[in-house]
């Protein structure tokens, strides 16, 4: 007896997919009667391989370029262009023309000038200059018996008051500071108070110092009051040699005060109030909490202080000048008021190169401290 075998079952009998225990066929007679549903079956066997390798394909293809995206970073998005109207950049130039001109005038040729100056000798009114070189730097240095010894006793003052200044300066701002900032009334009134000695003229406040330290003036005349007659200065502080200096340095704490004293302030008030509740928890009291905590903390503000008064103790010598112009017998002589003599106190003695090397030679001092603190800090950091 001969078995008919349908389409259906080849197909299952190919694919696999039949039930197990329906009827089993020879494989010539279901090879002979079913050979085109065979092949159908194939192709449909075939098909999913093929989409699962293309899958596959398109997978490590996206995957090999997250891998390139993740490595070179996040990817970028392009700006769009923005278009500038021809019109509305000239008169962009034709605004900032003016500024650049004034300082191509007077910042860039007149850096420019300054330097050229210092290798010629001139008195500012001859019409050519005497190129020298390098000798206006060695007779400031050693070369002249003129004029060296007087740049190097105003290099020893200035250097007294470059280390006295700043160190000074932070000494008596930093604990003002702290007074100030724990204070709950009158802080305001107190920081105006603190401030004047910044915002007052400053000629007005040298004078008004120099009037107080006259042999008649306000300290000597305090000091008899109080029976401390020995201190007293009969020719001033101003007229005596050995307390001139250390007075007028006294009298640039003074005024530099109030600006560091400020600093601190907004330090201070910067600072999170949680570190000052540990310290309480852990039991510090308010010098260590002052000397341990809050000092290292405000690091960067003390830099900032210690480079202005640094800078102004450099460069500065207004209060020299009007106070006491180098005297007595130039021991409050300093570099600044040198370079000021040897320019315009001079008469008509070729100095200029002269002031002008000094000059460029106190640019390039405060230019290395500036390094110098900026590399310690980096360090420190």
């Amino acid at each position: 007896m001969t078995s008919h075998v349908t389409p259906d079952s080849a197909l299952r009998g190919v694919g696999g997919d039949g039930d197990q225990n329906g009827p089993r066929h020879s494989p010539h007679t279901a090879a002979a009667t079913s050979s085109p549903p065979a092949t159908d079956a194939t192709a449909l066997a075939a098909t999913p391989a093929s989409a699962t390798a293309a899958a596959s394909n398109s997978a490590q293809k996206f995957a090999q370029k997250s891998a390139r995206g993740s490595a070179s970073g996040p990817a970028k998005t392009r700006r769009p262009r923005i278009r500038y109207n021809r019109t509305e950049s000239r008169w962009g130039y034709a605004f900032v023309a003016p500024a650049l001109i004034l300082f191509a005038i007077m910042g860039v040729y007149t850096i420019g000038y300054g330097l050229a100056l210092s290798f010629a000798r001139w008195n500012g009114f001859s019409p050519n200059w005497e190129w020298v070189g390098f000798q206006n730097f060695t007779d400031l240095l050693f070369g002249s018996k003129t004029y060296a010894p007087r740049v190097q006793a105003a290099a020893l003052n200035t250097l007294w008051v470059c280390i006295a200044v700043p160190v000074l300066t932070i000494a008596v701002s930093f604990p003002l500071a702290i007074i100030l900032n724990s204070a709950k009334r009158f802080q305001g009134i107190l920081r105006s108070v603190y401030f004047v000695p910044y915002v007052t003229t400053g000629i007005a406040v040298y004078l008004a110092w120099q009037y107080i330290l006259e042999p008649n003036g306000a300290i000597n005349g305090l000091l008899r009051v109080l029976g401390l007659g020995s201190l007293t200065q009969p020719q001033g502080f101003l007229g005596n040699p050995d307390t001139a200096l250390p007075t007028l340095i006294i009298v640039l704490v003074w005024s530099a005060v109030p600006v560091a004293m400020l600093l601190y302030l907004t330090g201070l008030q910067s600072l999170d109030t949680s570190v000052f509740e540990a310290a309480t928890l852990d039991g510090a009291g308010w010098w260590r909490t002052n000397t341990s905590i809050v000092w290292p903390l405000l690091r960067a503000t003390t830099g900032i202080v210690f480079l202005l008064n640094l800078r102004d103790a450099l460069q500065g010598f207004q209060i020299f000048l009007i106070m006491t112009n180098g005297g007595p017998g130039n021991h409050t002589n300093v570099l600044g008021l040198e370079t000021y003599r040897l320019a315009f106190l001079s008469e008509l003695s070729p100095t200029l190169g002269l002031a002008s090397a000094l000059g460029w030679m106190l640019f390039l001092a405060a230019l290395a401290i500036a390094l110098i603190n900026q590399r310690l800090e980096k360090r420190a950091q």
